[in-house]
């Protein structure tokens, strides 16, 4: 199942990511995001396209 992987280092904590993720898999914690529902990520990418720092990727997990 594929989950996003996001860059503390990348990120801006803008919180584009959060608000364009679907199933709110994605949360502001601090200063960056999260992902904190792994298991309900559908692999839709939105928050991929949506980050304007490129600060997340995604990889397939079993």
């Amino acid at each position: 199942m594929p989950r996003p992987i996001i860059n503390e280092e990348e990120c801006s904590g803008c919180g584009v990511c959060v608000d364009a993720c679907p199933n709110k898999v994605i949360e502001l914690v601090g200063d960056v995001a999260e992902a904190i529902n792994e298991d309900d990520c559908t692999a839709c990418g939105d928050c991929l396209e949506e980050c304007p720092m490129g600060a997340i990727t995604e990889i397939e997990e079993d």
